[in-house]
């Protein structure tokens, strides 16, 4: 299997961070010394990012794929509709939140946003490429800051290219050959339930969107159901060719959830019965140790920022991870999604 590749951004050169062509913004690293994450800012008053981004789409495009992430700061977006218009300009639109994984709420019915994922506030939430074990899955993720927390809160992000690199060649080549199993369960009392994830009571709607993307689906006792699909591991950009490790074979796997919640689990469910799990392609088990290695490599690249009011955050999701710290304010940061791929157009070839 090949390594991940040199980005190719249409032959540019990478290129000094300088003031924007029209001088209304200046971009320069979160992190000084850090090529990973830029952030824009307007450079005098008055300056829409809505109406700047709408006219400025192929610069937008080029500094996220050379940087994987961008925050847009000091704009004035103050409303879940300002954030809409902006997804719209900077992407052409949100989309529907499909084959749900965590619990989200759509703050308007008019809106493809969301709130961040429902959970407690105590707890942290593992970095991960949004729906990576989808068969279809968003390249650009957005979030947006209502209140931003007074105490932690975070949104950690990672630079996909560099966990790339860092994990073993012999880990990343098995998952390579084998791809990655995800078993899910629905309807057993833990996580979300079958008609949330697939937004319909009917199970023949099920089976059939299951049977057209390469799931398998089980249904038990008492209208529960399992479902089966292997995905792959690494994949390429489509827009710069580069092998990305891409999936949620560490984020699903039971050995990563805080160790009450795990152990509580374990001792009620089979492997395959857990509400998500996850397997090399054939079936067989993951590795303790390769998992570890998995968390750690993770964990070692992600970097933080705090939320300011009004931030928007615009993630290759292909090129970043995300995760979420824990906090002990309120905090209300939405989510929105952007730009269908099909797993399977980007799945390295065998």
């Amino acid at each position: 299997m090949n390594g991940p590749a040199t980005p190719k951004l249409g032959g540019m050169r990478r290129k000094p961070i300088r003031l924007d062509d029209d001088a209304r913004v200046t971009f320069k690293p979160l992190h000084e010394g850090r090529d990973y994450t830029l952030v824009c800012e307007p450079a005098g008053p008055g300056v829409s990012l809505i109406a700047w981004a709408k006219d400025h789409r192929e610069l937008i495009e080029g500094k996220l794929l050379e940087h994987g992430a961008l925050l847009f700061r000091n704009f004035q977006v103050d409303s879940a509709e300002a954030f809409d218009r902006c997804i719209s300009s900077l992407s052409g639109g949100a989309l529907e939140y499909k084959f749900r994984a965590s619990p989200r709420t759509q703050v308007d019915p008019r809106l493809n946003i969301y709130t961040s994922t429902d959970y407690p506030r105590d707890q942290r939430i593992f970095p991960h490429n949004e729906h990576s074990y989808s068969p279809v899955f968003p390249l650009k993720i957005f979030l947006w800051c209502d209140i931003a927390p007074l105490w932690r809160g975070e949104t950690p992000i990672g630079d996909t290219r560099a966990i790339t690199r860092a994990i073993a060649p012999e880990v990343r080549e098995r998952f390579a050959r084998q791809g990655i199993m995800y078993v899910r369960n629905y309807g057993d009392g833990f996580g979300l339930p079958w008609q949330n994830v697939f937004q319909t009571e009917d199970r023949a709607q099920v089976d059939a969107y299951c049977a057209s993307v390469g799931i398998q689906t089980e249904w038990k006792a008492h209208n529960r159901l399992r479902t089966r699909q292997v995905g792959p591991a690494l994949v390429r950009h489509p827009r710069t060719d580069e092998t990305l490790w891409f999936n949620h074979a560490t984020f699903f796997h039971v050995s990563t959830l805080p160790p009450s919640v795990r152990d509580a689990l374990q001792a009620d469910f089979a492997d395959d019965d857990l509400p998500q799990n996850t397997f090399y392609g054939d079936g067989s088990p993951i590795e303790p140790d390769v998992l570890e290695h998995l968390r750690a490599v993770y964990l070692q690249n992600m970097i933080e920022f705090t939320w300011k009011h009004g931030d928007v955050l615009l993630l290759d999701n292909m090129l970043s991870v995300h995760a979420r710290n824990e906090y002990d304010s309120p905090r209300r940061i939405l989510v929105s999604m952007a730009e269908a791929l099909n797993s399977s157009d980007v799945a390295l070839k065998p």
